[in-house]
């Protein structure tokens, strides 16, 4: 009767093996159907003496589930990948034409003045920004005061300490937090105007007005 148990897994396995190429069962599924198979192939030709152990069979059907499981929760995944993939794609290409802050120090002065932005690892009793030139010299101070924890913005009308009407171009600002004597982290931020997008294999590109890169997830602010 033992034999009849090897021939009998044995010719099922060799009609398995004998399946079509081109089937498009994934790997668990047909890791499944051989098992099965077998399973049923040894179910009938078992010593009714020496029935199969019903701790081991249910070990392997337990295994069988994982690895089914697995594979359909892969798919799923790509599946919510892809579609978050689309939806970004769709949401950065809204942002063209739109100002953004991502991290910079460069403050662009136009005809309107410039804009910056601060983000704040913590709520701050005092806020300074210093403005300064392409030399380095410092042309203006802003105090912005108490702030709370996040993004902060920040305008400049263009105009020095002296209230004197600076040329357009690009200054750079520099920032100080803090409560009392204890500084607060800070993150200088710079606007662009997206001008248009570029999709990556690492993801969306955002290219700036500046000639400048960024990547979508490093955008901090949509100013407009």
């Amino acid at each position: 009767m033992a034999t009849s148990n090897v021939s009998g897994a044995t010719n099922a396995a060799a009609a398995l093996t004998s399946q079509d190429a081109s089937t498009k069962k994934t790997a668990a599924e047909d890791m499944e159907t051989r098992f099965l198979t077998l399973l049923m192939t040894q179910l009938k030709n078992q010593d009714p003496l020496n029935p199969t152990d019903a701790n081991q069979m249910t070990t392997q059907l337990s295994q069988i589930s994982t690895v089914s499981g697995i594979e359909k929760l892969n798919a799923s995944m790509d599946k919510l990948l892809a579609s978050y993939s689309s939806t970004q794609n769709m949401q950065a290409a809204a942002m063209i034409g739109k100002t953004v802050l991502t991290a910079g120090n460069v403050l662009e002065l136009g005809a309107e003045g410039a804009i910056g932005g601060i983000s704040l690892d913590a709520a701050a009793e005092r806020v300074t920004v210093t403005i300064k030139d392409a030399s380095g010299k410092v042309v203006q101070t802003q105090e912005l005061g108490k702030q709370a924890a996040g993004v902060v913005n920040f305008v400049w009308d263009g105009k020095s300490d002296a209230e004197t009407a600076l040329p357009t171009g690009n200054y750079t600002f520099a920032v100080d937090a803090g409560n009392g004597s204890d500084p607060v982290k800070t993150t200088a931020l710079a606007a662009g105007m997206v001008s248009a997008l570029t999709l990556t294999t690492d993801g969306v590109s955002l290219q700036l007005a500046n000639n400048k890169s960024v990547a979508y997830s490093d955008i901090l602010q949509i100013m407009n």
